[in-house]
């Protein structure tokens, strides 16, 4: 039997993602609180946290609400399936080196070329008399 704070969840979830079927939740006591780990299909990821952590946060702010009526401190802790971007890969393959070397090269010159319009117009500046 799911308790309320599940249930809880498990609900509001389960009403905005694509794949309902795919949500999980654990609910797990220790000396913090309840700890309520969510987990849902890779695809629905984004809709559950929202943009910069918005929608999370207001199921969070939710569980706050629901937590002083029980007196109980809830966390939750969204698990994403696909283990998360980890450590970037850098290896290319050599045809993509050379797309690679041909794009840093130009931005390093339209970096430079900024830095020196910058360096050019603060020259102007300095030999104005105010």
């Amino acid at each position: 039997m799911a308790s309320i704070d599940q249930q809880f969840v498990e609900y509001i979830v389960k009403s905005l993602v694509g794949n309902p079927d795919a949500v999980q939740v654990v609910r797990t006591i220790d000396e913090k609180g309840v700890l309520l780990e969510l987990t849902v299909a890779p695809e629905d990821l984004g809709r559950v946290i929202g943009k910069r952590g918005a929608t999370a946060q207001s199921i969070r702010s939710l569980l706050r609400a629901l937590g002083t009526k029980n007196d109980a401190r809830y966390n939750l802790k969204i698990i994403d399936p696909a283990g998360g971007p980890g450590p970037r890969d850098n290896t290319r393959s050599s045809a993509s080196d050379d797309d690679a070397d041909d794009t840093q090269v130009t931005a390093q010159k339209d970096h430079d070329s900024v830095v020196s319009k910058t360096r050019q117009e603060l020259s102007d500046l300095d030999d104005l008399d105010i």
